[in-house]
């Protein structure tokens, strides 16, 4: 049973929305598995570009399941208003769409925490939070208890569980404050809303553990859609500043339900070079015109927050590290047109520190920071490559760039991606 799984192995934004719409057509079943609507994944088809937070990019593809599973944290409100976007752009939303009943839920109170404690910490380096209350929400699923999922909103005690919990944030949120006037929660008023959110969403809730585990023993083909990016994992990533859920290849089985047993295929997703938004070390970061050449032409601007993205060269040395967590089999390279322009590249092959040369990715933040890049120096191709559909056709400087990360990677490149459409697609030889 081929179960795939793309996963982003950069600081997230690497284009994996493009590789799952192209690979749904051969898969019966899309799964988004951790992540909230903090994670946006565009994708290009029929001169079309369409914007997804939580609905997986299979959903293009009428006949395939689209399943959020247990480990995605979800606004009703966001998720809601999504499904009517595509709608009311004939795009199709209904039983192809199943949604976790054990998924966690987002309210009011976590996005109003997100808020107060971002305003804390806005004297020192951001995290990169966007303030969708995504991180609360996690925080109260470990904490559990003032956690709600999505299927106690049908339960007989919902309207308790509410008060309690509201009762327990408003004065939490007094203390946040520090003094301004706090957001005020009415338990009743949020009571009434989620009961409507829930109504609406009752058709698509479900139980897709259960559902996931039947496919996977029946032989079904699942694709799972990671979102963000590896180096953002909440445990292997760029801690602290990194997201609050596995987005590494770690985190699927834990995400979905799936046992890893089922997954035979990993493909790796990086750019070709390196972006970040947020605070956080980046080593390869170009500050400077470069930097910015790169944001313009490949328009490197948050999918959700339209916050300008750091960019710079392409960080090898991360990249492995990423590809070796999560298990990755094959890699594909998007973006590559973005840097037809340029007379030559580079791409970090070691990090020094304290006068010692190292391809091992450090574990702390503030040692990651400490690095200085040694780069390799690559010849550019200055020609546009829009228009090329076979490997063979790419220049030989083009080629040479996809070979020497795939050795430094120690994976083969499979996917080229030299434009944002579906067609705009080589699949390596």
């Amino acid at each position: 049973m081929p179960g795939t799984c793309v996963i982003g192995l950069q600081w997230g934004d690497e284009a994996k929305g493009k590789i799952v719409d192209l690979l749904t057509e051969q898969h019966d079943i899309v799964v988004r598995y951790q992540g909230g609507a903090n994670a946006g994944h565009t994708v290009v088809t029929g001169g079309q570009t369409y914007k997804l937070s939580l609905i997986p990019s299979g959903i293009f593809r009428r006949q395939v399941q689209c399943v959020v599973a247990v480990g995605v944290v979800i606004n009703p409100a966001s998720l809601l208003e999504e499904i009517g976007q595509l709608r009311s752009r004939g795009v199709y939303v209904g039983e192809n769409l199943m949604v976790s009943d054990r998924a966690h839920v987002i309210f009011p109170w976590h996005i109003e925490e997100d808020r107060l404690l971002d305003r804390r910490c806005a004297a020192g380096e951001a995290i990169g939070t966007t303030l969708r209350g995504i991180g609360p929400c996690y925080r109260d699923k470990v904490g559990r208890s003032w956690a709600i999922r999505l299927g106690d909103l049908y339960r007989p005690d919902f309207r308790r569980r509410i008060e309690e919990i509201t009762r327990a944030k408003n004065a939490l949120l007094a203390g946040l404050a520090d003094g301004t006037p706090p957001l005020r929660l009415d338990p009743e008023e949020i009571y009434q809303q989620y009961c409507g959110y829930a109504e609406r969403l009752r058709p698509h809730v479900a139980d897709t553990t259960g559902f996931l585990l039947d496919a996977a023993e029946a032989g079904r083909r699942i694709l799972f859609e990671g979102a963000q990016g590896a180096l953002l994992d909440v445990d292997h990533g760029t801690f602290p500043y990194v997201t609050s859920s596995n987005s590494s290849g770690v985190g699927v089985s834990a995400g979905s339900g799936v046992p890893g047993r089922y997954l035979t295929k990993v493909i790796g997703v990086i750019k070709a070079y390196s972006t970040r938004v947020g605070g956080g070390p980046f080593p390869t970061e170009q500050d400077n015109e470069i930097g910015q050449h790169i944001r313009q032409r490949g328009n490197e601007y948050g999918t959700v927050t339209r916050r300008p993205r750091r960019c710079g060269w392409f960080d090898a040395v991360a990249a492995r590290y990423t590809a070796r967590l999560s298990g990755v089999d094959s890699l594909a390279v998007m973006l590559l047109d973005v840097l037809s322009e340029l007379p030559e590249l580079k791409i970090c092959v070691a990090y020094e520190r304290g006068g010692r040369r190292t391809t091992d990715f450090p574990s702390h933040a503030d040692d990651l920071r400490q690095v200085t890049p040694v780069y390799e120096t690559l010849p550019g191709w200055q020609q546009e490559i829009h228009s090329i559909r076979r490997y063979a056709d790419l220049p030989p400087a083009c080629r040479a760039y996809l070979e020497r990360i795939s050795q430094l990677l120690g994976r083969p490149v499979e996917i080229v991606s030299v434009g944002p459409d579906r067609e705009q697609t080589i699949f390596a030889p």
